[in-house]
C-alpha cells in the first residue's frame, strides 16, 4: 500500500482551493493500491487557505499573513504517518514543493517563488519513520 497526498488524488484540499489530479495517482486510489492525506487538513488548516512556506532554518511554518502554523503542520505530518503506518504503507507519494509534502526542494520561506534545499514538515517524518518518499508534481 502506498499512501499519496490527496491533492495528487484530485481531492480539493489545496491551499488554493483548486484541483489539479495526476491521472497515475487517480488510478492507484481507485484500484486499491493507494490511500489518500492531506497533512494540511488533518492538521486543522481550511481549504482554501493562506499559502505557507517553512522558513529557511526549517523549525517554523509561516503563513503568507504572517501566522505562525507549525503546529498544525507537525499535528498533520503525526497523522499520515499514523495511517501509514494503520495501511502498512512502506512508501509514499507526495506534492513536490509544498510545505508539508516537498521532497527534496521547498518553497523558502519568503514567498518570492524561490526554492531551497528541503523537504516539508511531512515529508520529513515519513522519511525518518522508515518510509520512502517521492515527490510528484
Amino acid at each position: 500500500m502506498i499512501i499519496v497526498s490527496a491533492c495528487l488524488a484530485g481531492y480539493r484540499c489545496r491551499y488554493d482551493g483548486k484541483i489539479k489530479p495526476d491521472p497515475d495517482i487517480t488510478a492507484l486510489v481507485k484500484s486499491g493500491q493507494a490511500v489518500v492525506t492531506c497533512p494540511e487538513m488533518l492538521g486543522g488548516l481550511p481549504c482554501p487557505r493562506v499559502p505557507s512556506e517553512r522558513t529557511a532554518d526549517g523549525k517554523r511554518v509561516l503563513a503568507k499573513d504572517g501566522k505562525d502554523v507549525t503546529d498544525a503542520f507537525r499535528l498533520g505530518a503525526e497523522e499520515t504517518l499514523r495511517i501509514a503506518r494503520l495501511y502498512g504503507c512502506d512508501h509514499a507519494i507526495l506534492k513536490a514543493k509544498s510545505p508539508s509534502c516537498g521532497v527534496g526542494t521547498v518553497y523558502d520561506g519568503t514567498f518570492s517563488g524561490t526554492l531551497r534545499t528541503g523537504n516539508g514538515v511531512t515529508a520529513d517524518l515519513l522519511m525518518k519513520s522508515g518510509i520512502t518518499v517521492e515527490a510528484k508534481d
